[in-house]
């Protein structure tokens, strides 16, 4: 795994494999920040079940101003801190429940410009994290939620002010929520 663009481009990025993480695919990686390539300069970017940080540090590379990278899990926290020994930038990694994070982030009237939420698939997390996000407004005007889920596991959208593209890499699904 690496930084596929930007400042940090060819970084190799170090891995762990735990049955609750999976890596998104360097082809899935790529063809996500494409569709993004042009909103990341700038961006408040949340990166919610971070994993190895590969999302967030991909942003960093590219130009977005502040990354915030939450996961619970110690040894995913131990290993975004390997990813980002080097790399400059405003981000925090903040070892806590995701749901404990946004419910902070509403407190103190956060709002990001582009989220990612990867959580384990076989978890009702990105579902109860996208409700509360879109819920709560924590999605800045013109803000991106890019949700990887498994492809043959449904998503119904339904949120007002946010329209939705869905695409098919193999096995997963890239799902893009846009606030209006």
């Amino acid at each position: 795994m690496r930084v596929i663009s930007g400042k940090y481009r060819g970084k190799v990025l170090k891995e762990f494999s735990l049955a609750s993480t999976k890596p998104t695919l360097d082809r899935v990686k790529e063809a996500v920040f494409s569709s993004i390539q042009f909103d990341i300069i700038g961006a408040k970017v949340l990166d919610l079940f971070s994993g190895t940080g590969a999302l967030g540090i991909e942003c960093i590379s590219r130009g977005a101003e502040k990354v915030d990278f939450v996961d619970n899990n110690i040894q995913a926290i131990k290993l975004i801190h390997k990813n980002l020994e080097g790399i400059e930038g405003n981000f925090t990694v903040n070892n806590i429940d995701f749901l404990e994070f946004l419910k902070n982030a509403k407190r103190d009237n956060i709002k990001y410009n582009i989220i990612f939420i990867d959580a384990p698939f076989a978890t009702n997390y990105a579902k109860i994290a996208i409700d509360y996000i879109i819920s709560n407004d924590l999605v800045e005007s013109k803000g991106i939620i890019i949700y990887e889920k498994a492809y043959n596991t449904a998503f119904q959208f339904s949120f007002e002010d946010y329209s939705c593209i869905q695409k098919k890499y193999g096995s997963v699904e890239i799902v893009k929520i846009i606030k209006n």
